[in-house]
């Protein structure tokens, strides 16, 4: 995808690779639309784009489910899918409209180093 590197979705990925050149894939998302504002992938199977639209549904799910259990004063901080090989980072910014998906090889990068680099970098996005 060919972003705008002045935007602040751009410079949030650009920070990111920089901080985890070893990544699979990164995008800034849109909740409303689920459309990626700036994204980046490193594995030619991997699209970012298709990624963020179906995590966007899973976003929306779980705040479908939190107003149903009446969690209020609850907020989504990120949610992390583990699958065999890759970890799936979703962190929302503190406005809850937009959120970077991360793919992490789980067997090269340490977790809570990804997570750092994505609190970091999220409140770039808002």
């Amino acid at each position: 995808m060919a972003y705008s590197k002045n935007s602040p979705a751009g410079k949030a990925v650009d920070a990111i690779i920089t901080d985890l050149p070893s990544l699979v894939a990164v995008a800034v998302v849109d909740i409303n639309s689920g459309m990626a504002l700036a994204s980046h992938s490193n594995s030619p199977s991997l699209n970012p784009e298709t990624a963020a639209a179906y995590n966007t549904e899973v976003v929306k799910q779980k705040q479908k489910a939190m107003a149903a259990l009446k969690l209020t004063g609850e907020k989504i901080e990120d949610i992390l899918i583990t699958l065999s090989n890759q970890s799936h980072l979703l962190k929302l910014n503190s406005a809850g409209n937009k959120f970077i998906y991360l793919v992490v090889n789980s067997r090269e990068t340490n977790l809570a180093i990804a997570r750092e680099v994505l609190r970091t970098h999220v409140e770039e996005i808002n």
